[in-house]
């Protein structure tokens, strides 16, 4: 059916069972219910973390201020490298779903250990005896970057991909739910920001002025939280499925483009190489047209013959 309750999501969204989905059973505002709201509590833990890190270097692991700061640095970089590692792995084998709930079990285990790290007297350096401040050993500094870099490693698994799966909930072809995916991004950047509003200045007020443990203990039971959350509305939620990886379609492109190099292309768009169209309606695609931007790899689809065709990777420039 194409209507009412009886309607399948036209953008090829399935269930973990690859099975199509009904609109009215799966996805919508619903679903983002459970996406939003794991969102504030991630982003409390966050930056319940990332706050105040160079303040509990220097005054607890008792580290310079430029020692401090650089690890800091190295660890903020790290931060935003793993996402891109984990969006790879999303599209190209995992999943979405399945990417970020393992990113988030990383991401729970390094909280804990962090949590533990700032708890346990074996863990953390004795405070400062007058004059004297002992460093903090092997150990302790091992269990408590290693808490921190364990957080980096989930963090690349669930950054790129929550807010993806946020929008995977809405159907493009649909243009009510074209609509509410722009409300979505409205709700979910105000949750991001509410979240980073309480972690700046709640939990860093309890780091200074009642004890680290509290401040680290209350994101990481928000992030235990905020998993349960996702999780729980695991029946409700539409998928998209890996489809493969895109560097792949990036490097023919880019070789037939090279390939190529030496060809004109012609003045009218419409005279590179194209598919028909029920090829993108039967893949649940847009179908993209040529621009004016980087225009020297419009080259990988300029009309040769079959073969070349074939070869030049004509659809992944149109992609």
């Amino acid at each position: 059916m194409e209507n009412g309750e009886g309607a399948y999501a036209q953008d090829g969204s399935v269930d973990l069972r690859g099975n199509p989905v009904l609109r009215s059973k799966r996805g919508g505002w619903t679903a983002c219910a459970f996406i939003v709201v794991y969102e504030l509590f991630e982003r409390m833990a966050y930056y319940g973390i990332a706050s105040n890190l160079v303040m509990y270097m220097t005054n607890r692991l008792h580290q310079g201020t430029v020692e401090a700061s650089n690890n800091v640095t190295n660890w903020s970089g790290t931060v935003f490298l793993t996402p891109l590692i984990g969006a790879v792995v999303a599209d190209a084998y995992l999943g979405r779903y399945w990417t970020f709930v393992a990113g988030s079990a990383i991401y729970l285990m390094g909280m804990i250990l962090l949590t533990l790290s700032v708890t346990v007297p074996a863990l953390k350096p004795p405070a400062c005896d007058g004059a004297s401040c002992p460093r903090a050993s092997a150990l302790q500094l091992g269990v408590y970057f290693g808490g921190l870099y364990t957080i980096a490693l989930g963090h690349g698994g669930t950054k790129p991909n929550i807010s993806t799966i946020g929008a995977d909930q809405f159907d493009d072809f649909d243009p009510a739910e074209k609509l509410h995916k722009l409300s979505f991004f409205n709700w979910w950047m105000f949750t991001i920001f509410l979240g980073i509003l309480f972690s700046s200045t709640v939990l860093v007020y309890l780091q200074d002025n009642v004890s680290w443990t509290v401040g680290y203990g209350i994101p990481t039971l928000g992030l235990l939280a905020s998993v349960a959350i996702f999780l729980a509305g695991t029946p409700l939620y539409r998928h998209k499925a890996p489809q493969g990886s895109p560097f792949t379609s990036m490097g023919r492109v880019i070789a037939a483009a090279v390939w190529k190099r030496g060809m004109a292309l012609p003045d009218d768009a419409k005279e590179l190489h194209e598919l028909e169209l029920e090829h993108y309606t039967s893949r649940r695609r847009f179908r993209m047209d040529a621009t004016d931007s980087m225009r020297f790899l419009n080259k990988a689809a300029v009309k040769v013959d079959s073969v070349h065709d074939d070869a030049g990777g004509g659809d992944e420039a149109d992609r």
